[in-house]
């Protein structure tokens, strides 16, 4: 009690992000019981009836597999292009000199973060749709047959991710640039006197200093390789390249709002969240044994 008295303007400034956190992701998990019982729109969760794991009969399904390898395969797509991404953009920035145009690049690079999806949806529209679009004018004046890039299914991964790199790229440069400038400057200047070059500085000082941060980005990461992101994917999506751009969101919005299959949605979203949870655990444990950091 002492020590809940020493510190009770703490604990009071952080109660009501505890009380937020407690209404809006705790309270909500007695829904989960939804994924089990026969629950109608306009009926009470409570009363509805139990039918055990009928509501995971899609696991039998063959539409859903083909829905879970279009989730991984853009999800790993993403993270493999997504991920060092922001690092080596860090990496760049950190070596401009100039502090002007360093902080102009850093605003530029921000900047596609604050535009949401829809937005980013009609300018991908504006630029590659047939009539009209930007793309498609250059690839005609160079003698080439136009590209129908938004019913592609060739063309709607390479879209997804190159879209999601240009929005969040500079934003998730934040915390690695943070990470650099806490690194202490005598070390490049004691390198300096060595004749390090900026190569070996950026190998030995700059990388490790910001192992850490790394290493705790890519645990918040891991759970996102199976959720893509249904407010990118879903404006980009339509008839022509819905066989490779279903996913498990747009599988769950699907099944759970437009055709009322909500046992379904909340079973498939059960799944999802404890397979999310799992890569989590493992991959803490792998950070930890192999640098020794990790989120606990």
């Amino acid at each position: 009690m002492g020590r809940l008295y020493k510190y009770r303007w703490q604990y009071a400034m952080i109660l009501p992000a505890v009380v937020l956190l407690f209404l809006f992701n705790y309270v909500p998990m007695a829904g989960i019981q939804i994924a089990f019982r026969d629950f109608q729109i306009g009926s009470s969760i409570w009363n509805s009836a139990w039918v055990g794991f009928d509501n995971f009969s899609f696991l039998q399904e063959p539409q859903f597999w083909v829905v879970v390898t279009n989730t991984l395969y853009i999800s790993v797509l993403k993270f493999i292009f997504g991920f060092p991404a922001p690092i080596l953009l860090a990496l760049m920035i950190n070596e401009i000199l100039h502090s002007g145009f360093k902080r102009f690049v850093q605003s530029v690079s921000y900047l596609p973060h604050f535009f949401s999806w829809i937005v980013v949806a009609y300018i991908l529209q504006s630029f590659l749709t047939l009539d009209g679009g930007l793309v498609n004018d250059v690839i005609q004046k160079t003698g080439n047959e136009s590209i129908f890039f938004l019913g592609s299914t060739e063309w709607f991964r390479p879209m997804i991710v190159g879209s999601g790199l240009w929005k969040e790229v500079g934003w998730n440069t934040i915390l690695y640039l943070a990470a650099i400038t806490a690194i202490d400057p005598q070390l490049y200047e004691a390198a300096k006197v060595e004749g390090a070059g900026k190569w070996a500085q950026i190998r030995n000082i700059t990388l490790p200093g910001i192992m850490p941060t790394i290493s705790i980005v890519l645990i918040l990461s891991i759970p996102s390789l199976i959720t893509v992101g249904m407010d990118q994917i879903y404006p980009m999506m339509n008839s022509a390249n819905m066989s490779v751009a279903d996913v498990l969101d747009t599988y769950v919005l699907r099944s759970g709002l437009q055709q009322g299959y909500f046992g379904m949605a909340t079973a498939v979203g059960l799944i999802s969240s404890i397979i999310a949870l799992i890569l989590v655990l493992v991959t803490n444990g792998l950070s930890r044994k192999i640098n020794g950091e990790g989120l606990w």
